[in-house]
């Protein structure tokens, strides 16, 4: 693949992972608590937080594919990612002043709207800031400090939660949002590319959909299709008999695996290849689907489930997204990213919808197996395809 021999180096890695950072701070306070916010307060099912779940992020996905043709297009990273942090971060404490699950609908769709924007347009300057073959170390170290603030988020919620319960947490969200904004503003570097040469929307999307990244996409499309959000394993949680306010720990501890997981499956990503680590992923989700849906409704259960799942989500989003980079040209990356996340993105509305109404029509198992199945059948697929993948990418 073609590249650019200018990279701003790890400072630009380092800046974008201190503004993940304190982005996900404050998602993060939110995140552990809403599944319980629209079930316990707003009076949502399952199905309802599936359904939030999936179309937020089927909106946040659609609009990663106008905004990476556009950056592409333009030739501009760093605007469009603060545009897309702005929306995100000013939209969040908007959940303090909902009394409806449909609200609760508007307020996480504004936000995933916002992470659709940005996401593009900062993977690709991700990409572009490091050399080829450090890549996965390079979306490691972002996807680490990222979770860094998915730990800190979590644990303050449990601290804040007996003082200003659930819509005071929300509202505090706002001020580790604006330390991010902050950050991307003065210290994040503009690299800026040759606009892409076809200047249609249409063909820069037809182009990138060749050969070895056709067939990734494919087996990516199944994979999650099978899979389910962290809202299940929260919901599996607190059957189990863990209390309201001990939740937001346990998604710290998932998401502390989920930290830990970034650098080391970079690392490994870089020695053995991106397709036998992301195999590896796929085969540990199946491990804590297998966990999930056949073992005992305890407090330990679900704390294994979480750590397993954790460190699945770790790999998964550090490696496809390196993968996504070695299997596109430098000049249309933004497009390539956006008809990944568009992909995942329709997918996962299905997934989390599907996953939901077979928790409730036919039971906790039933679902867990379902996504265990399917997890086996990609992570066999991935690994048959995988020298015609790296071959025509």
């Amino acid at each position: 693949m073609e590249e650019n021999s200018e990279k701003p180096g790890f400072g630009n890695i380092i800046a974008l992972g201190l503004v993940s950072f304190f982005t996900d701070f404050s998602t993060e306070m939110i995140l552990g608590l809403l599944p319980v916010f629209i079930v316990e307060e707003l009076g949502g099912s399952r199905v309802i937080v599936g359904l939030i779940e999936g179309i937020a992020e089927f909106l946040n996905y659609l609009f990663r594919v106008f905004s990476g043709v556009i950056s592409d297009i333009l030739g501009i990273r760093k605007k469009i990612v603060l545009l897309g942090y702005a929306v995100s971060n000013f939209s969040k404490p908007l959940f303090a002043f909902t009394n409806t699950w449909t609200q609760a609908l508007v307020v996480r769709s504004m936000d995933r709207v916002g992470k659709g924007i940005r996401t593009p347009a900062r993977d690709a300057l991700l990409s572009e800031s490091a050399k080829k073959e450090m890549l996965g170390r390079a979306f490691g170290i972002h996807r680490t400090l990222d979770q860094m603030g998915a730990i800190v988020g979590p644990a303050l919620a449990s601290l804040l939660l007996p003082l200003i319960y659930f819509r005071g947490v929300f509202l505090a969200s706002l001020i580790p949002g604006l330390a991010a904004l902050l950050i991307l503003l003065f210290f994040v570097k503009e690299v800026r590319r040759p606009t892409a040469e076809k200047q249609n929307v249409l063909s820069n999307v037809k182009e990138v959909l060749y050969g070895g990244y056709r067939i990734f996409l494919v087996i990516v499309a199944l994979f999650t299709v099978g899979s389910y959000g962290f809202s299940f394993i929260l919901l599996r949680a607190r059957m189990s008999g863990v209390e309201v306010a001990a939740i937001p720990l346990l998604y710290a501890s998932l998401n502390i695996a989920h930290t830990i997981a970034g650098v080391p499956s970079g690392i490994l990503a870089d020695k053995i290849g991106g397709i036998k680590t992301l195999v590896l992923a796929y085969m540990l989700f199946s491990a804590s689907s297998l966990l999930a849906g056949l073992c005992g409704l305890t407090v330990y259960v679900s704390i294994l489930v979480a750590v397993i799942y954790g460190v699945y989500l770790g790999m998964l989003e550090t490696v496809q997204r390196a993968l996504v980079s070695n299997l596109s040209q430098p000049r249309i990356r933004a497009t390539a990213y956006g008809v990944y996340y568009l992909v995942v993105g329709c997918f996962t509305l299905v997934a989390n919808v599907l996953f939901g109404f077979l928790w409730d029509s036919y039971g906790m198992t039933a679902a867990f197996i379902y996504s265990t199945i399917i997890s086996l059948v990609s992570a066999t697929l991935l690994l048959a395809a995988a020298n015609t993948i790296m071959r025509e990418g």
